[in-house]
């Protein structure tokens, strides 16, 4: 039987040569046709754990193969990793098809392979002067162009203004997102940014400087790399041979294209012959960065030859867990349909696992972890998953007490924030009136107080320390005049607090600190969740000094880069944002929060695209497992600390666990679990491992013994 390509150039696969075949070899049909496809645009939707890396350097390697010279291939990544990887994977590729002991020059020195920023790079030092460009440019990094940005918000005297202009961070933010979504700032600003809508001109104002400061300066930064490789293609002098430079063009992971790179490409391949892309539309999930899911979904109208090809076998996930990522991506309102399939037909259902709090999904989630290992798994083959950065950190406290070794993926730890930093700050100052750098923070988040200032107020503290020094008639600078008198109050009170009254102190050091953090931190919204889930995470401490003993833990073992291994086992369980987790995969994973408001994040419900994204999220965490899958969602959720009161909601089941997709699913509670735990360990017979010694029956029997 022969497998024939979709283009007029098809070739039977028994017509090729005995390497082209070795080529093709373990490929199954799906990928053999992606690999033999002829010139017409083609696009390769490749779901999650199909073999998308292997399928697209094969054609890389087919190409070469069949006679095109390797400096004539262009390969777009969005990292360097990657494409180092995939240059790697067609050098073996090609290797094996030598004689033994033939000696070839890799093909990687050849081929155009890398980022959509360094191969713009490449043509602006080569085809740079057609456009008035200086070759010699020098490159912003995102660092650079934040403290230029800064630079000239203070010259235009924007710091200084009577409203909450946004940090230079947030103006570059803006920018970047303007520029990579082709899109005015106005409109920028009203959907992403809505906090700074009063700032559009001035913004506008700004960004105007700074586009003349790069000029100014013969600089580049990142977003310019594809504005003038951009530039270049709409230039008719200098496109053509830009254009005439490459053969085929192949680009992986489209779906996280924005619309400037689209357009690139669209320039690059005019009529799309030669032209290779390939992704998954439903593990879009940077809208944050500007990326476009519509590049992927709209690429047969844009290219209307087009062949598209799908990929659905998988090679990572038992099929139980594939009946269930399968159900949850096909209530998305716009997608490239395909199922995903495996080989692996038997496993463990995915668990739907209720709990009572955030308390009870701790203790499963590390229960079930720990029952892994035992049965062999490393906990460095098991993975947490969650939206946001902060509800690990609950878990982070227990595993850290259970002396159970982790690292964490995905944006700062919780702890390390500016925000969290500073709300602790006031805590150390008041149990350490001496502590030097816990003063300083606090005392420099007012405004008019710089370090020379701090250290004087702190040099007061350092025979006395007796917070009743600093003057409440003396504010330190006529602008902390108004917030002076409060803190030296907060800290009185503070220094001298009962013991367990904790979550309390937490509150009204929030109370305090939230103004003075709205004036310096944008996103306070967000900020002020972080905080409030530090004071009910305080309520389960008995004191301020085993809570800051607690969350002050060396770097070596709680930080993120770690130093070295966080135990002589050199195991370790990983902690991940969704977003961090693409691309990679574990043996057993662990959803948590997977209730709304967390599950989609509460944040990004604004439509139905935003809600869409949040979808393909999920998804995307889902697909990570291999063996096992539990996705975890408590079901009450305190306002504060149950030591400090007993306010509470009730949480729903996120929206993406839908009946149907609950159906694919075991649904258990987190006590049902740990009951059938017991019982099949054979430590709950004749009532002991009970966390009870009365069974019900036994007190309604006491009851009527009352009578």
């Amino acid at each position: 039987m022969t497998t024939r390509m979709e283009g007029p150039d098809a070739v039977p696969e028994s017509d090729q040569s005995p390497a082209k075949q070795r080529i093709l070899a373990g490929l199954n049909p799906q990928q053999t046709r992606a690999v033999l496809h002829g010139n017409e645009p083609l696009l390769v939707v490749a779901g999650a754990g199909t073999g998308k890396t292997a399928t697209l350097a094969h054609r890389v390697a087919y190409r070469i193969a069949c006679g095109t010279d390797p400096g004539c291939i262009l390969l777009l990544t969005f990292t360097r990793r990657a494409a180092s990887e995939m240059l790697r994977r067609v050098d073996a590729i090609l290797r094996s098809l030598e004689p033994a002991g033939a000696l070839r020059a890799p093909a990687s020195s050849k081929v155009w392979g890398g980022t959509f920023h360094a191969t713009a790079t490449r043509l602006l030092r080569l085809h740079g002067r057609a456009i008035g460009l200086d070759p010699a440019f020098t490159i912003l990094d995102r660092s650079d162009a934040e403290d230029l940005m800064g630079v000239l918000r203070t010259e235009l005297g924007l710091a200084k203004s009577d409203r909450r202009f946004p940090l230079k961070s947030t103006c570059m933010d803006i920018y970047s997102r303007s520029v990579n979504a082709r899109s005015p700032v106005e409109d920028t600003v009203a959907h992403h940014f809505p906090w700074c809508k009063e700032e559009v001109e001035d913004l506008r104002r700004l960004f105007s400087c700074y586009v003349d400061q790069k000029s100014e300066r013969a600089v580049l930064d990142y977003d310019d790399l594809l504005l003038f490789w951009h530039g270049l293609l709409t230039d008719p002098c200098a496109a053509t041979p830009l254009r005439a430079r490459f053969d085929h063009v192949l680009v992986d992971e489209y779906q996280d294209t924005n619309k400037v790179q689209a357009e690139i490409l669209r320039l690059l391949c005019p009529d799309g012959q030669n032209l290779t892309v390939v992704g998954d539309d439903a593990q879009a999930i940077y809208s944050f960065r500007a990326a476009d899911v519509h590049n992927i979904l709209d690429f047969p109208q844009c290219f209307p030859d087009t062949h598209l090809i799908t990929l659905e076998q998988n090679y990572r996930s038992t099929q139980p867990i594939l009946d269930t990522t399968n159900e949850v991506i096909m209530e998305s309102n716009q997608r490239h349909e395909k199922t995903l399939w495996s080989s692996r037909k038997n496993g463990a259902r995915p668990q739907f696992v209720t709990c009572g709090d955030e308390n009870e999904q701790t203790d499963f989630v590390i229960r079930l972890v720990l029952e892994h290992r035992e049965a062999g798994l490393l906990l460095q083959r098991q993975a947490v998953l969650f939206r946001a950065s902060h509800h690990s950190l609950a878990l982070e406290m227990e595993l850290t007490r259970r002396n159970i070794p982790f690292r964490k993926y995905g944006g700062l730890r919780f702890i390390e924030t500016a925000h969290v930093k500073d709300l602790l700050a006031f805590l150390r100052l008041a149990e350490n009136p001496r502590d030097l750098i816990a003063g300083t923070r606090v005392l420099m988040l007012l405004p008019g107080v710089g370090p020379k200032k701090a250290r004087t107020l702190m040099e007061t503290l350092a025979s006395n320390p007796d917070f009743q020094q600093w003057s409440p008639s003396h504010a330190p600078s006529p602008a902390a005049a108004d917030t002076w008198p409060d803190l030296v109050s907060l800290m009185t009170n503070l220094s001298g607090a009962a013991p367990g009254d904790l979550p309390g102190q937490l509150k009204r050091t929030r109370l305090l600190y939230a103004p003075l953090m709205e004036r310096l931190y944008d996103n306070a919204k967000a900020r002020l969740m972080d905080l409030e889930q530090l004071e009910w995470l305080a309520g389960r401490f008995s004191d301020r000094t085993s809570f800051l003993a607690e969350v002050t833990l060396d770097p070596p073992g709680y930080s993120e880069d770690l130093a070295g291994p966080p135990h002589l086992d050199e195991d370790f369980l990983i902690l991940s944002t969704m977003h961090s987790a693409k691309g990679l995969e574990w043996d057993a994973v662990f959803v948590i929060h997977a209730a709304d408001g967390n599950i989609p994040s509460d944040m990004a419900t604004g439509d139905p695209e935003q809600i869409d994204e949040e979808r393909r999220l999920f998804y995307v965490a889902l697909t990570r497992a291999k063996d096992w899958l539990h996705i975890c969602c408590p079901l009450r959720y305190y306002v504060h600390p149950r030591s400090f009161s007993d306010v509470h909601g009730y949480a729903q089941p996120t929206r993406f666990m839908s009946s149907r997709v609950r159906q694919t699913t075991e649904m258990i509670t987190a006590v049902q679990s740990n009951q059938a735990t017991t019982t099949d360990g054979g430590s709950n017979q004749e009532g002991q491992g009970r966390d009870t010694s009365l069974t019900a029956v036994e007190i309604r029997q006491r009851l009527k013994a009352s009578f």
